[in-house]
């Protein structure tokens, strides 16, 4: 009976700390990793993008670029953000809103949202597996960042800040 109850704490220790660990990472912009040449790779082919663990180990459209076409709006001039969201998810309302006040907040930005169930092209393509997904596109449309989950402001803006300071470099 102890021995069953020692195993169930330590269970239940284990979960929680898994939990904690997830939660953790949850809203955190990751950049793409560079392309790799190997046998049977041209170079063409998508690179890998570390992202958040309910997307983590699949592969990702950066590098690639999105397009007025695929998005329906305009680019913003210096980035735009893009949110995938589900009428069901419970963070893509507060998420929207923080990308709309972010987005405002600095010239050449845009804000886009895109419904998952309904652009399940784009969805597949880019590999979304949980919403609230975001990315953070350069002027050309190319995934600068991308995050899962709630975003933290302070994330988001640094996230932002460096893909503004690359396009004024350039």
């Amino acid at each position: 009976m102890l021995s069953g109850l020692i195993v169930l704490v330590l269970v239940l220790a284990a979960a929680s700390a898994a939990g904690f660990v997830f939660r953790s990472r949850q809203g955190r912009f990751r950049q793409p990793l560079p392309a790799k040449a190997g046998p049977g790779k041209t170079g063409s082919e998508t690179p890998l993008a570390r992202t958040d663990r309910a997307d983590a180990g699949h592969p990702a459209a950066s590098g690639a670029a999105l397009t007025e076409v695929d998005l329906g709006v305009p680019l913003g001039e210096r980035a735009t953000l893009v949110q995938f969201s589900t009428e069901y998810c419970t963070y893509c309302g507060p998420t929207r809103e923080l990308l709309t006040q972010v987005a405002g907040e600095r010239d050449g930005v845009a804000f886009v949202e895109i419904d998952a169930a309904e652009r399940m092209d784009l969805t597949r393509r880019l590999r979304v597996l949980a919403t609230p997904t975001i990315l953070l596109l350069g002027p050309g449309g190319s995934i600068e960042s991308r995050a899962s989950g709630r975003p933290r402001k302070s994330e988001l803006s640094t996230a932002l800040g460096l893909v503004l300071e690359a396009s004024a470099a350039s």
